[in-house]
């Protein structure tokens, strides 16, 4: 009898834990496990709506428990034609399935010369040479991703396949050797060999491939040998942080299979495997049961620790388990619900994966994951765009019970008046359910607390007086590099002009003008000095709200001046408050990607401090939905709460999602699609509970969101809408449809029945 290949040390410790988890109640076991699930996901469970492509049923394994395999005879060709492939992946498209599950014999060829025929015939060397066309097909021409399980792989084979997969799996099933042996259901398997499956899935750690493994309970294995083989695919994850999920998957007999009068393993024992995994590899780690395996159990296996049902396909069977049909996806949500946990489709690359794509993916395989995402890494759950003239979502009242225990806590923090960390921040732009109800409620207290009933806006004109600029920031369609712009006609208006439009919006009830722009070419300190003279001189009582902390970085230098003196010359030609724009996300690895010759994040907070200090008043904003994810949004807003505690020069925080159709950055497939309609809210919501009572306005973007979603802020913290008589360019530029003008008549029919007043205010709330 073969030994396991096993350390001596994995021996060990397998014991001990056994040993532990044997002694403690089952009970107890599974308690345990929730509260681990629970504190790595969430109230969530995720799936990924699928498409299963059976490229070949041949292989050279007999596995005694497979009816996947056939022989040659059986199947009426060797491989699916990818005109086939292209047939299931298109269906699947259109049934909203986001990726295609490639699965496969092993290595065929080198039994079958069905298979070396058809191969040669086709003019591919190998199945895996195939598989890559197939792959890169589906990519091509559909917006499915692949994941691949094509058996064991080297190196080479992963460098081949990576291109055209987002990820890959290989089941390691046992690390019991002594299942190969004669008369044991892997005898006569060459790729079954535990040994040779877990250096398959090391050499997928090496070349940071995404990976789904597992195990295949009741084939004849001990736990013991479970545990062995669970702590094997630890140790390489430890090494490697390859392992997406693992997938514990309970044996099923088959009719007319060497195994088909087997005994499954039981219900207690499939849950004892799970909640043993969970405990083995903590809260982080996706743990997967296929909801199609264990019909009527699946309350159970959440609460043992799964948070994943692996693919789920509305369109083609599983073709591994026939017997056990897919339960509908309106089931399988309701189920999971009754479990107390919210369905969610992901990708084929995992959530954690999909936030680290410079790592973990192919850069051909960027763009289709990131304008797929949310800043979880999950799925996009609406339409809705930013700027783009969608209505605002309905978001009922959840009827899940179930709640995330970090998001509960982090809400108790707040109700005990305690300070919110970035940790608890971060976590709570997660909240689904119950969770997001209960903070948008509290945003919403705190602003009737501190803010009032009023919605507030201001009347005030944009006037952006240039758009070239020599800055290139990945965000910005506004911006032109000359006068010979590739997007669009340049300009640069004169004071003049910016007299005349400063008048126009006096007449028409303006109290402010707003004015920014590009950093021209030729402009310099007394440039901007210019401009605010050139308003005063033209209406003396208008409110002058300009420059963000670029132009004053940019005047500064260019007399020789520190920002200190250059601000104090400002505020006396007559400056009253500063924009907050410019600050984008103030995480320096993010600034590095969309503006890396932008001021700095620290170079920002130092600008607003001097501002403040010098006696003006600012805003401060936030660009979110892009490229970075919600612990940069938990860094920022930190950034903003920790400056307005020494300062108190903030008057508002003002949430600017993304819009994407037009920037740079997204048209290059390096950008989100702007941020979820569901995020977009929570940024309004978590903005008034981290800042309040610090700031007391928060400030919803119409230009942004349009009428209906700004109003809909109103009801989670949000407390102004804004300026009216916008005249703005930059939203527009990135492909926003508002931006004109503020409609009072239109705001006011929104806010009808509420309880809410539409009340103009100045800029600095008086």
């Amino acid at each position: 009898m073969r030994t396991i290949a096993m350390s001596e040390n994995i021996k060990v410790e397998a014991a001990e834990i056994l040993s532990r988890f044997q002694n403690l109640p089952f009970e107890d076991l599974m308690d345990a496990a929730e509260r681990l699930t629970l504190s790595g996901h969430g109230a969530v469970v995720s799936y990924s709506r699928k498409v299963f492509m059976p490229l070949t049923k041949l292989c050279r394994d007999v596995c005694h428990y497979c009816t996947f395999a056939h022989r040659p005879s059986q199947v009426d060709a060797a491989y699916l034609a990818i005109d086939e492939v292209l047939k299931i992946a298109k269906a699947g498209e259109k049934a909203g399935c986001k990726e295609a599950l490639f699965t496969l014999g092993d290595l065929p060829e080198s039994r079958y010369d069905a298979a070396r025929d058809w191969l040669a015939a086709a003019g591919y060397n190998s199945t895996l040479s195939y598989l890559r066309e197939a792959a890169e097909a589906v990519l091509s021409e559909t917006t499915l991703l692949p994941h691949l399980n094509p058996g064991l792989m080297n190196a080479s084979d992963y460098e081949m396949l990576r291109p055209v997969s987002a990820s890959m799996g290989l089941m390691l099933e046992s690390a019991s050797e002594r299942l190969c042996d004669p008369g044991m259901p892997h005898f006569g398997s060459p790729d079954k060999i535990p040994s040779n499956r877990i250096e398959s899935v090391r050499q997928a750690g090496e070349s940071q491939v995404p990976f789904t493994t597992g195990l295949l309970i009741g084939i004849g294995e001990t736990r013991l040998e479970r545990i062995e083989a669970l702590l094997a695919i630890r140790d390489l994850h430890q090494r490697y942080g390859h392992i997406q999920e693992i997938i514990i998957q309970n044996f099923r007999a088959k009719l007319n299979t060497k195994m088909a009068s087997s005994a499954e393993p039981s219900l207690e024992d499939h849950l004892w495997t799970i909640a043993a995994t969970r405990l083995i590899f903590g809260p982080e780690m996706s743990i997967q049961g296929p909801p199609n395996l264990r019909e009527g159990a699946l309350t159970q296996l959440v609460r043992a620790g799964v948070n994943d049902w692996g693919g789920v396909s509305p369109v083609t069977p599983d073709h591994v388990n026939p017997e056990a049909p897919w339960p509908h996806l309106e089931k399988l949500e309701a189920e999971t619900e009754a479990a107390g946990r919210h369905l969610r489709q992901r990708l084929a690359i995992g959530p954690s994966f999909a936030r680290d794509l410079n790592r973990w993916a192919d850069p051909s395989l960027h763009t289709p994951i990131m304008r797929a995402l949310d800043g979880r890494g999950l799925v996009r759950d609406s339409r809705w765009h930013p700027g783009n003239g969608d209505e605002a979502v309905q978001i009922a009242p959840s009827m899940v019970t179930g709640r995330d225990p970090v998001i509960m806590a982090a809400i108790d923090t707040v109700e005990r008046c305690e300070e919110l960390s970035e940790s608890y921040i971060t976590r709570m732009f997660s909240a689904e359910g119950a969770d997001f109800d209960a903070i948008c409620n509290l945003a919403d207290d705190l602003r009737i607390e501190h803010a009032g009933n009023d919605a507030t806006y201001v009347i005030n004109r944009n006037i952006n007086y240039t758009n070239i600029c020599l800055y290139h920031c990945g965000f910005c369609a506004f911006s032109k590099g000359s006068t010979k712009s590739e997007r669009g006609p340049a300009y640069d208006i004169d004071l003049g002009e910016i007299a005349k439009r400063t008048i126009e919006a006096r007449d028409r009830g303006a109290s402010e003008v707003c004015l920014q722009g590009g950093i021209h070419p030729s402009y310099d300190g007394n440039t901007y000095l210019g401009i605010v003279k050139a308003v005063k001189a033209a209406v003396p009582e208008m409110h002058v709200h300009a420059f963000s902390p670029l132009e004053i970085s940019h005047g500064a230098s260019t007399l020789g001046l520190s920002q200190r003196e250059y601000l104090s010359s400002l505020k006396d030609a007559g400056l009253a408050s500063l924009p907050g724009t410019a600050a984008e996300i103030l995480s320096q690895e993010i600034r590095d990607i969309i503006c890396p010759d932008k001021v700095s994040a620290d170079e920002w907070i130092e600008i607003m401090r001097t501002a403040h200090e010098v006696g003006l008043k600012t805003t401060a904003t936030i660009m979110f939905g892009h490229v970075e994810g919600y612990k940069h949004w938990a860094e920022h807003l930190v950034r903003v709460r920790e400056l307005q505690k020494e300062t108190g020069g903030f008057t508002e925080f003002v949430p600017l999602p993304f819009v994407h159709m037009e920037a740079p950055i997204w048209r290059k497939g390096h950008a989100r699609s702007g941020p979820t309609y569901r995020e977009a809210v929570l940024m309004h919501a978590i903005a008034r509970i981290v800042l309040t009572p610090l700031i007391t306005n928060i400030q919803s973007s119409w230009v942004k969101l349009g009428f209906d979603g700004a109003v809909a802020m109103l009801k989670c913290g949000a407390n102004d809408i804004g300026g009216s008589l916008m005249d703005e360019s930059i939203t527009r530029a990135a492909g926003g449809v508002y931006g004109q003008e503020f409609d009072l008549v239109k705001i006011g029919d929104l806010l009808h029945g509420s309880s809410r007043n539409l009340v103009q205010r100045n800029t600095l709330y008086n």
